[in-house]
């Protein structure tokens, strides 16, 4: 972030790493549940292959096996995903401040993003605050029609913003910051924002 003197909301770097450990063990825990129900699902249909091969229920257990199958490969899919987070984490060290306001605009740090977005105020309506997955967010809102190449916006045409604030013009925008992680309350970071927009931008519900 920029020395710029302004209105600064730092990350609650122990309150990021305790989350980023819970989604690790919820996700590593529902693969090794899911693996096992697949499992046990194979095992019981191959039981029954062999020792009931003359009852008829033959075609059951092979349903029953490529019904499992995908809970099996499912399992892989997701203990992939958590060991590249877990890379990525560890290639893109945290963000100690989350953004800053100034005069001039408003400042954003996005992890994995090589330099900060900068978005003018005249850009920027400010922040919705959601609920994603039980935690509540502060998504960016951006004036309609803004984007990489709008005068004076720098940064939004990096790939790793681009995954929270657009990730595809079919779904809506992820979020930006867990609230939790941010050391301002929301209220704070309200007035700020109305402070140093002249109140064009704010957090709303």
């Amino acid at each position: 972030m920029s020395e710029e003197a302004g209105f600064v909301v730092g990350v609650d770097r122990q309150a990021v790493m305790r989350r980023r450990e819970i989604v690790s063990t919820v996700l590593r825990r529902g693969a090794w549940a899911t693996l096992a129900i697949g499992a046990i699902g194979i095992i019981g249909a191959v039981y029954v292959l062999i020792t009931m091969r003359y009852s008829g229920l033959w075609p059951f257990a092979v349903l029953l096996i490529l019904a499992m199958l995908p809970l099996v490969v499912s399992t892989f899919f997701a203990l992939r995903l958590d060991a590249e987070r877990q890379r990525w984490y560890a290639a893109f060290p945290l963000q100690p401040v989350a953004m800053r306001m100034t005069e001039r605009g408003l400042e954003l740090a996005c992890d994995g993003a090589g330099y900060p977005v900068m978005l003018p105020w005249a850009t920027v309506h400010g922040f919705r605050q959601k609920k994603l997955f039980g935690q509540y967010m502060l998504e960016l809102s951006l004036a309609p029609g803004v984007g990489a190449t709008t005068a004076g916006v720098r940064g939004l045409d990096q790939p790793a913003v681009r995954a929270v604030v657009k990730p595809s013009p079919l779904l809506h925008p992820i979020g930006m910051f867990l609230v939790k992680a941010l050391d301002q309350p929301v209220h704070v970071i309200d007035q700020a924002l109305q402070h140093y927009s002249g109140g064009k931008a704010a957090v709303r519900q």
